[in-house]
């Protein structure tokens, strides 16, 4: 795990507070929104490249893992996280809709490091990661119209072009990229290990600029983070148990079952907030849910593989 990667919490947290700061400044504050997609386009290009979707079908050679792990992170988790929206957040439409793109977006990058401390099947979990992926861009679309249509914030014809230039574009470049480079593996093995903590650099400058652009009102509603850290708190003290118990039932041995938690728990907030802040850049409670939602899961990620490994060891 690098150092980028152990200090992610702690990165988001000062991006934030950078960009509130240089917000104060009106001409920073009238220009900082133009740097906001040109930057997560960049972030996830980079993230896309450093992602074997030519490997996705290893994820079928385990079918029960794949199809018990894609019901629950697909099937289930929507479920489970419009209910604990219409519960805790029916009354603030954006920090509804944040909540929801938050959750119905498995992780596709740090899980796998959880998963390796937790002393899980870090190969099983990397196999199925492209078909997290594909999956996720597929039916975020769908999700944010069948729970979020009726809040009144989404526009589908601007959720449709956001999609579009910051998923698909990066994502079709990231591929054309790897088949340009097929024959240059040496090549690209070296691209990628060097470009591996940019990501994290570029959604942070991202941040800054967006909390530069909208900080003053995000201070203004401060009271709102403890509205959504509770559904968050619950969400994933439900599918760590839900996980546990699946696990149980598929008779999966430990290796795989904490893998199988970790996959359904983690969530990727990269992808959420590239999606929100383009989608959405007069919504900045939207954005705010996702920037707290890493802030609050790293720590509990954390948490959670010692109390598999303590659970592993009492057995």
């Amino acid at each position: 795990m690098g150092l980028f990667e152990k200090l992610y919490t702690l990165i988001i947290f000062v991006a934030v507070m950078m960009g509130i700061s240089i917000g104060q400044v009106e001409l920073i504050r009238a220009n900082a929104d133009n740097f906001i997609v040109p930057l997560l386009v960049a972030m996830l290009y980079i993230t896309f490249l450093q992602i074997p979707i030519e490997e996705i079908k290893k994820a079928f050679k385990n079918m029960k893992f794949t199809y018990t792990a894609a019901i629950i992170n697909f099937v289930w988790t929507p479920v489970l996280a419009w209910l604990l929206a219409l519960l805790f957040l029916s009354d603030n439409p954006a920090l509804y809709l944040g909540f929801m793109m938050l959750m119905v977006t498995p992780c596709t990058d740090w899980y796998l490091i959880f998963t390796g401390i937790a002393k899980g099947n870090v190969a099983l979990a990397t196999a199925i990661l492209p078909l997290n992926l594909v999956l996720q861009v597929t039916l975020l679309p769908i999700y944010l119209l069948v729970f979020g249509g009726t809040t009144g914030v989404i526009e589908f014809s601007l959720l449709i072009k956001s999609i579009l230039i910051t998923l698909f574009l990066p994502f079709i470049l990231a591929f054309l990229t790897k088949i340009v480079l097929r024959n240059k593996q040496q090549f690209r093995d070296y691209l990628i290990s060097h470009l591996s903590m940019l990501p994290i650099v570029l959604l942070s400058l991202a941040i800054v600029a967006m909390f530069a652009t909208q900080g003053q009102l995000l201070l203004d509603h401060l009271d709102l983070m403890w509205q959504i850290t509770v559904p968050i708190l619950l969400f994933f003290i439900i599918n760590f148990v839900v996980g546990q118990k699946v696990g149980q039932f598929m008779k999966f041995p430990y290796k795989d079952r904490a893998s199988l938690n970790l996959t359904i728990l983690a969530r990727n907030s990269p992808i959420a907030l590239a999606i929100a802040m383009t989608a959405f850049p007069n919504q900045p409670l939207i954005a705010l849910t996702l920037v707290i939602g890493p802030l609050l899961e790293l720590p509990i990620l954390a948490l959670i593989t010692q109390l598999l490994l303590f659970t592993n060891e009492k057995k």
